[in-house]
């Protein structure tokens, strides 16, 4: 073998030894990088207070003995003025290492709202109650019907709107994040009531909605990077709960002669017609009740389609000749399916799953979107809707 080369294979493996163990040490040194934690941060109620550690490993932060996250990175919101302590813990390679901190909460300055600060988007589905909850004017446009449904939930002298049948929707928000603590956080305001014939108990007029939930992440104020979260209700897991169901509404011609059914009130049994992405299609009736168009009258749209969770008809006829109808309450969960004097109608944003179904653990949220749940027509009654009069959050008094 060439002299040469062999004067070199010594030199490379020194530069090959000496970058091993280099890198091993690199690889040590990367261990508890974690520079610790401050001796104390300073928040104000209801904001969000962020302390990454960007550390591999098991993490696990926790206020006296209740862990609170096991996150790379801790998000903390509290609507208390208190002092909390602080204990993160870092386990790698079998190593454990504790850090200690307090969290410092002040009561902000000025105040916060309890109540819904902004309404965002409206589009309710067809109903009888479409075009009067809130009221349709000639001319008006979809901003004027969102202005609209501004006026009637925002503040503490909130008003109802109508969501018509399933899929109809609206977007409200807060002027602070409502924090995700123990126990139910914030309440959702309908029309639901008990009825007081019923036989079945919690049974009357339920018509439950289901509720979406976002944290406003980047703090721009609006919902449009977040990713929306359902409240999984107490039907969410069941095989007669339909996800991603969609339904498309097709605009009735109000010139058309109408097909009266069998009974008085059915004045045309196929009015607005409708069909489903699971094969079903069929017509909305017109009752007599209501004798406008069921249509929103501000789109222009020859049909539209609404989407989300359904849930399984929960009214029924119980006189069996169709003058009473009863609807009865889902467990938890939902808007409108109790009483606003309920703990019913009190949510829990741990409640929140993921598109997998998977539950998250949000600091707290800043938006919330209600969609009518149920698909279903309760005989002279009509189509079931969900009401919505207002939410506030349950920590401000």
């Amino acid at each position: 073998m060439d002299r040469k080369i062999l004067k070199i294979i010594p030199a490379v493996l020194v530069i090959f030894l000496l970058t091993g163990i280099s890198g091993c040490k690199s690889d040590r040194d990367e261990e508890f990088s974690f520079k610790g934690l401050e001796e104390s941060y300073t928040i104000n109620r209801f904001k969000v207070l962020n302390i990454p550690a960007n550390v591999p490993g098991k993490l696990t932060w926790s206020i006296k003995d209740s862990i609170i996250s096991e996150g790379s990175e801790l998000d903390f919101i509290s609507p208390y003025a208190k002092t909390y302590p602080l204990t993160l813990k870092i386990e790698q390679n079998g190593n454990v290492k504790t850090y200690q901190s307090t969290i410092i909460v002040n009561k902000e300055p000025g105040s916060y709202s309890k109540y819904i600060a902004s309404v965002l988007d409206f589009r309710p589905a067809i109903g009888q109650f479409t075009n009067e909850i809130p009221e349709y004017l000639a001319g008006n446009t979809a901003n004027t019907m969102l202005q609209k449904a501004r006026e009637s939930l925002i503040g503490s002298n909130s008003t109802m709107i109508s969501l018509g049948g399933f899929g109809g929707y609206v977007v409200f928000g807060f002027d602070h994040t409502i924090p995700n603590m123990n126990g139910r956080d914030f309440k959702i305001l309908g029309n639901a009531f008990w009825g007081n014939n019923a036989n079945d108990p919690r049974s009357g007029s339920c018509e439950p909605g289901i509720i979406m939930v976002a944290y406003d992440r980047n703090k721009n104020g609006k919902p449009d990077d977040n990713e929306w979260y359902e409240i999984a209700g107490s039907e969410y897991f069941k095989n007669t709960t339909v996800k991603n169901y969609s339904i498309t509404y097709f605009k009735p011609n109000e010139t058309k002669l109408p097909v009266p059914g069998s009974e008085p009130w059915q004045t045309d049994i196929e009015y607005i017609k409708w069909q489903d992405n699971q094969g079903n299609t069929g017509f909305k009736t017109k009752n007599g009740f209501h004798d406008h168009s069921y249509f929103p009258l501000w789109i222009s749209d020859a049909s539209y389609s609404l989407s989300g969770t359904r849930l399984q008809n929960n009214f029924y006829d119980q006189s069996g000749n169709g003058s009473y109808w009863i609807g009865k309450s889902y467990d938890f969960g939902y808007a409108d399916n109790a009483p606003n004097n309920d703990e019913a109608s009190n949510i829990d944003i741990s409640w929140a799953v993921d598109k997998s179904g998977k539950y998250v653990k949000l600091p707290g949220i800043d938006f919330v979107k209600v969609h009518t749940g149920i698909n279903q027509e309760a005989g002279w009654l009509g189509e079931v809707s969900t009401e919505v009069a207002g939410a506030y959050d349950l920590y401000i008094k």
